[in-house]
């Protein structure tokens, strides 16, 4: 683990959740994989993000998840994903991420619905009431709600947002953010374009693969960010197969199947997400086989 500042830096996994056969949480697994996250060179976990399918967890097991990863792991390295359909659903869960001890959280604009800029940052105001440093989450594509370098500008300039989980794939975006909004941190926040986010100054990963692929994907990162090309191209080629997968609808099913492939416990899904296709399959099963016989972990 590297030396962090400030509790969001570094590489921060997304965590799957493992699930029984019944579909029932497994807090023990999830405990021993947040641990083994952090020894195999992690800096941290993301606890109910969407690749932990916060979406299908009754609010008991949404606070069964935040309670076991900061026990496993300790508070300052647990950052909690806050999303829900309004701003005060998100603060009630900010503020129990507070009281379990969490470092930060990560939040998703307003996603119900379309929402406008004056909407975004009337979520954000309330939000951050609880307390806690907040990273914002822009995807575009699932909340239909842009989280423009100009928006975050200025949700930071108000001192609401510390960092931004950048999911959008343009990797022009980085520049102009840190024309906008120098102190504002990046994180990377797509697995498939960890590279080019690093080298445009990215200070943290919000990661998918590393559940799978943990020492492999922060050496990865780490070279990334040393700009230590000889090193990180190499294994940025032959790790991407899999990494563009964090960017698919079937994200979790196929990060979940790398994880059994690779000896840890994946597991099925919650519905509404489904087994992935023979095809998916057979495309996630090749390149994971590959990875590993490669010599990747």
């Amino acid at each position: 683990m590297e030396n962090r500042s400030r509790t969001w830096h570094g590489v921060m996994v997304a965590t799957a959740l493992p699930l029984r056969e019944d579909l029932s949480v497994d807090a023990d697994g999830y405990a021993e994989h947040c641990r083994w996250l952090v020894a195999g060179g992690c800096d941290g976990i993301v606890a109910n993000g969407s690749l932990g399918e916060y979406q299908t967890l009754t609010p008991q097991e949404r606070t069964t998840v935040v309670e076991t990863a900061v026990a496993a792991v300790g508070g300052p390295n647990v950052m909690a994903g806050v999303g829900a359909y309004g701003a005060s659903e998100s603060r009630r869960w900010a503020e129990q991420a507070g009281e379990a001890g969490c470092g930060s959280v990560l939040l998703l604009p307003p996603n119900a619905y379309r929402a406008d800029e004056r909407a975004v940052i009337a979520h954000y105001r309330e939000v951050a009431k609880a307390g806690l440093p907040i990273v914002a989450y822009n995807n575009p594509f699932d909340t239909k709600v842009d989280l423009t370098p100009a928006l975050l500008a200025r949700l930071h300039e108000e001192g609401l947002i510390v960092a931004v989980k950048e999911f959008s794939g343009d990797v022009r975006r980085a520049y102009e953010l840190a024309e906008l909004a120098p102190e504002l941190d990046l994180l990377i926040g797509s697995d498939d374009v960890l590279l080019e986010l690093a080298v445009a100054g990215a200070v943290g990963w919000i990661a998918g693969y590393p559940n799978a692929l943990p020492a492999s994907s922060v050496a990865l990162y780490r070279a990334a960010l040393a700009r230590d090309l000889d090193t990180a191209l190499p294994l940025y080629k032959t790790l991407h197969p899999l990494l563009r997968w964090d960017s698919k609808t079937e994200f979790v099913q196929a990060i979940k199947l790398s994880m059994d492939l690779a000896g840890r416990h994946g597991g099925p899904c919650r519905q509404p997400r489904q087994p992935l296709t023979a095809e998916q399959d057979a495309v996630v099963r090749a390149a994971t086989e590959k990875a590993l016989a490669e010599g990747l972990r």
